[in-house]
């Protein structure tokens, strides 16, 4: 699974691209859930929510 590191600038273009909702506002940055995690195989040929991060946070877990 992927996850986002503490460079997460709380901007939320992440959130809507995630295919399976795995991906939601924590209390400073935020958080994908581990287990709703696809890296979007099946939806699309890499994870979206990496394409779309201007802070490139969103990293191999």
């Amino acid at each position: 699974a992927l996850y986002i590191t503490e460079e997460c600038t709380y901007c939320g273009a992440c959130e809507p691209e995630c295919p399976t909702n795995a991906i939601s506002a924590g209390s400073e940055i935020y958080v994908i859930d581990a287990a709703g995690c696809t890296e979007c195989v099946g939806f699309a040929d890499a994870p979206a929510c990496a394409a779309v991060c201007p802070a490139e946070c969103i990293v191999q877990g």
